[in-house]
């Protein structure tokens, strides 16, 4: 068995089994009769609407990934939002985000462009992700007083993100002296592999360029405010169906708080589908309103299959669609990088 299959067996292991453990904690005392009850109570005539902001949220991604992407190459929107479902399918059963690098492939097969160079556009997005995060965690903390380890996460994610801006800027402005580095650290490597580490530096680095118009940066912006939006929306939605608003009196900063707690599974890389994780915060930050286990394990239940089902069998439809494989996909994808 070979290094590289060696090494994602144990990545698929460890977030297996960091999956367990949520979901262990998420379900352990909670009646499964209460669970039920709570969704057999919820108003199904919402179901649309939820379906419509959950769109409305993926076009949003696409069309800011676009943006980021113009640098690098002109990509249709038909096209950016395949490349986005797709990843997202390949994160429900792959740990540690690696369907990202699924997505980046799919996009640089369609346009022409480097691999490497597109991951990076990903790379700024999550960096813009999380800097969104950590500005309604702010905004939150106005309104509402998180425990201590929520506000612990948010410094940690605060500083993660400064010290990757900072890195990024910098290796950008010194790109010589930064391939410099990269070759002195690899250098006890075969001189192969430490040439193909070098080269994905490179196209990584063409990658991290400043958006073509002054207007695209308010153009992200605004994006950005629509796709957090939308979440926001999908929250307090869901909450009207379940009924929960008028039952536990949940301020208007609840659907805030939670998406920001539950946000939390998705920015650090933890399981695959961040099944567990996501509905062990969620049941954390409905606790917070006085919102018993069972009902609140049902809403994140359903929760979790709004954020997760949609784009899901959308990437399956593009991959039938191009007539790819998951197999085909992992085996490309992986190929794609080693280059």
């Amino acid at each position: 068995m070979s290094r590289e299959k060696r090494a994602g067996i144990w990545k698929t292991a460890l977030g297996v089994g960091v999956s367990a453990l949520f979901t262990w904690l998420a379900f352990r005392r909670v009646d499964a009769g209460e669970v039920l009850r709570a969704l057999a109570r919820a108003d199904a005539r919402y179901l649309l609407p939820l379906l419509a902001v959950v769109a409305l949220g993926l076009a949003a991604r696409a069309w800011r990934w676009g943006l980021l992407l113009r640098p690098v190459a002109r990509v249709r929107q038909g096209t950016l939002l395949a490349s986005l479902c797709i990843g997202y399918m390949c994160n429900v059963f792959m740990p540690a985000h690696l369907g990202e690098f699924v997505r980046a492939w799919h996009a640089a097969r369609r346009t022409g462009a480097r691999a490497g160079a597109v991951l990076a556009t990903i790379v700024v997005e999550r960096i813009i992700d999380v800097a969104s995060l950590l500005l309604l965690l702010a905004l939150a903390l106005l309104l509402f007083p998180f425990p201590a380890w929520v506000r612990q996460s948010g410094a940690v994610m605060l500083a993660l993100v400064v010290a990757l801006a900072v890195l990024l800027l910098l290796m950008k402005r010194q790109q010589r002296r930064a391939l410099a580095a990269c070759g002195r650290l690899l250098r006890f490597l075969p001189p192969r592999v430490s040439a193909r580490a070098r080269d994905a530096l490179e196209q990584f680095l063409c990658g991290v360029a400043p958006l073509q118009r002054r207007g695209h940066y308010a153009a992200v912006a605004g994006y950005s405010l629509l796709l957090w939006g939308s979440y926001v929306l999908t929250y307090q939605l869901l909450f009207q169906a379940f009924g929960f608003t008028a039952r536990y009196r949940l301020p208007a900063s609840a659907a805030l708080v939670a998406l920001v707690v539950t946000t939390i599974s998705e920015v650090v890389p933890s399981s695959p589908g961040y099944i567990g994780t996501f509905h062990y915060l969620c049941l954390l930050s409905l606790g917070f309103f006085r919102v018993p286990k069972g009902p609140a394990l049902s809403y994140a239940i359903v929760l979790h299959a709004f954020t997760i089902l949609p784009p899901f069998f959308l990437g399956l439809f593009f991959l039938a669609r191009e007539k790819l494989s998951l197999r085909v996909l992992r085996e490309e994808e992986s190929r794609a990088f080693d280059r």
